[in-house]
């Protein structure tokens, strides 16, 4: 019966396997009391109580390492998986996959070049091998190992390999994603980035970042802005803002340049962000005048330029007060 519950958590999920422990329970009068049971109890609940479990049973059950591993990293607590499994030797395809994951995450969140040389090579020896070279876990390999080196172009031939096998998956839409982004194939990347679902990443700053950063790529900056206005004033707003203010810019989307310009400056009053905001302003306006801007854009120009206590500002005020006149522009 542990055995069947084992096989349907593989087959279909934890609520399918832990009514077959019911079953095993009601055969046996009541609780069972084992250790191979309780640890598998633990795997079917998704990692429930798995603090109060596994540990015991490290060094008696093989497997309680490993997942307690996996309970780790699912909780973002890179260094606690590490510990577990640096001496590890795998022995199987699963555990080598396990340890280069577990690599990559410690190696890249403590910036251990060497750790994470490590996990790539773990990758490469398990997506080259004979045996899984050709299974949707060898090519997942070869992808990470080749995301870890920097190498997309290669990423995304492994990954889009197996895409249809794996289009609902948060984690492969994230590194799909980020891939995607990385070679400047923005529109691919703002789709997979967008079919995430979980909180746990679209609720961190690297998803909104990667977000914001293909949403003002492909000339959408006011959904980027939108990113901003879900986080101000949270610890990683100031950081998002930097990042929409100067791409921003960079792309010719002034009017969200000059909104965070504008926010940066009231926070911390930097002649750089006052020169930035200025720059912003003036591009929004030469746009207007060329037509590429709707003139109601003057208004919020005009408002954001009073926000600043430069004598410049009155300067460039009159300008497009005349210009605004003489085209029948009333914004002020």
């Amino acid at each position: 019966m542990n055995l069947k519950a084992c096989n349907n958590f593989k087959l279909f999920n934890g609520k399918a396997a832990e009514a077959d422990m019911k079953a095993l329970e009601n055969a046996c009068g009541g609780h069972v009391e084992n250790d191979l049971v309780r640890h598998n109890q633990v795997v079917f609940r998704n990692g429930e109580g798995a603090l109060q479990v596994f540990p015991p049973l490290v060094g008696i059950l093989p497997e309680a390492r490993l997942n307690l591993a996996i309970y780790y990293l699912r909780n973002n607590q890179s260094k606690q998986a590490y510990e577990m499994l640096k001496s590890m030797d795998p022995s199987s395809p699963q555990e080598y996959i396990l340890k280069a994951v577990t690599l990559a995450m410690y190696g890249q969140e403590a910036e251990l070049g060497e750790v994470t040389k490590q996990a790539h090579q773990l990758f490469q020896l398990v997506g080259t091998s004979a045996s899984e070279c050709d299974t949707i876990p060898g090519r997942q390999c070869m992808a990470s190992c080749f995301f870890l080196l920097k190498q997309f172009d290669d990423t995304i031939i492994y990954l889009k390999s197996i895409k249809s096998y794996c289009v609902n998956q948060d984690e492969f839409n994230w590194n799909y994603g980020i891939a995607k982004a990385a070679n400047g194939e923005f529109q691919d990347a703002e789709e997979s980035l967008q079919a995430i679902c979980s909180d746990r990443y679209r609720s961190s700053y690297s998803y909104k970042a990667w977000l914001s950063h293909c949403y003002i790529m492909n000339d959408k900056a006011r959904l980027a802005w939108e990113q901003y206005l879900q986080v101000e004033g949270s610890d990683d707003s100031f950081s998002l803002l930097i990042l929409i203010a100067n791409e921003c810019y960079k792309t010719g989307q002034y009017l969200y340049a000059a909104k965070a310009f504008d926010v940066l400056e009231r926070i911390d009053e930097c002649a750089d962000y006052w020169d930035a905001k200025r720059g912003a302003c003036i591009g929004l306006f030469q746009n207007i005048i060329v037509g590429k801007e709707p003139n109601e854009h003057l208004g919020e120009v005009v408002s954001l330029l009073r926000n600043t206590n430069h004598p410049q500002v009155e300067y460039i005020l009159r300008v497009m007060q005349k210009w605004a006149k003489d085209n029948g522009v009333i914004p002020f």
